[in-house]
């Protein structure tokens, strides 16, 4: 039940995009690639050492979890680019990986962002209904990096925003929703507007 393009078969749907938009779309994937490594950078060389003790990014699983998720974005972006730079016939199975895996990563980076944004807002004002000081007084350098790294990161969650609608318009102007069947076995009928 494909609508554009239909090849006999059911192989594929032949690729609608010109050369233009499959390059654009491979640079919107790269991007994200070098931002996150970028932030994945800062983010590592990001430990500060005075009078008062050291603080590592290390220190903190937000940040753990923010190196880890720019290094599984960075690799799936350039794995992604590599894949929609070859132009070839799209098919079902290929516009639903796409559509899950952008999904899949922007929810991933967004959540790496705001645990970490959290901690730094923690860090810069503190909390004292459970006794937490400000720390960004004493490591303000720690605090600077950790914050260029948590913008960053959120450009990358804006990039993979955009890569989502593209995929799901892909996806979803090219192939019909799946149709839906009840309990026992029998199709059931769905109206469109």
């Amino acid at each position: 039940m494909m609508r554009k393009g239909m090849e006999m078969g059911g192989e594929g749907v032949e690729e609608t995009g010109s050369p233009i938009m499959r390059t654009a779309e491979t640079l919107l994937r790269v991007l994200p690639m070098a931002l996150c490594v970028l932030a994945l950078i800062i983010m590592l060389k990001d430990s500060q050492a005075n009078e008062y003790g050291s603080l590592s990014y290390s220190d903190l699983g937000a940040f753990r979890y923010l190196v880890h998720a720019s290094s599984v974005c960075a690799g799936y972006s350039l794995l992604s680019a590599v894949v929609a730079a070859v132009p070839r016939p799209s098919t079902m199975s290929r516009a639903w990986t796409f559509f899950l895996l952008d999904q899949l990563l922007t929810y991933i980076i967004l959540a790496a962002g705001a645990i970490s944004a959290e901690v730094v807002y923690l860090a810069y004002k503190g909390d004292t209904s459970i006794t937490w000081s400000q720390t960004c007084g004493e490591f303000g350098g720690f605090c600077r990096k950790a914050t260029a790294s948590i913008a960053i990161t959120f450009v990358v969650t804006l990039c993979y925003v955009a890569l989502s609608l593209i995929s799901s318009y892909r996806l979803f102007s090219k192939y019909d929703a799946p149709v839906a069947y009840s309990d026992k076995g029998i199709e059931v009928a769905t109206v469109r507007s």
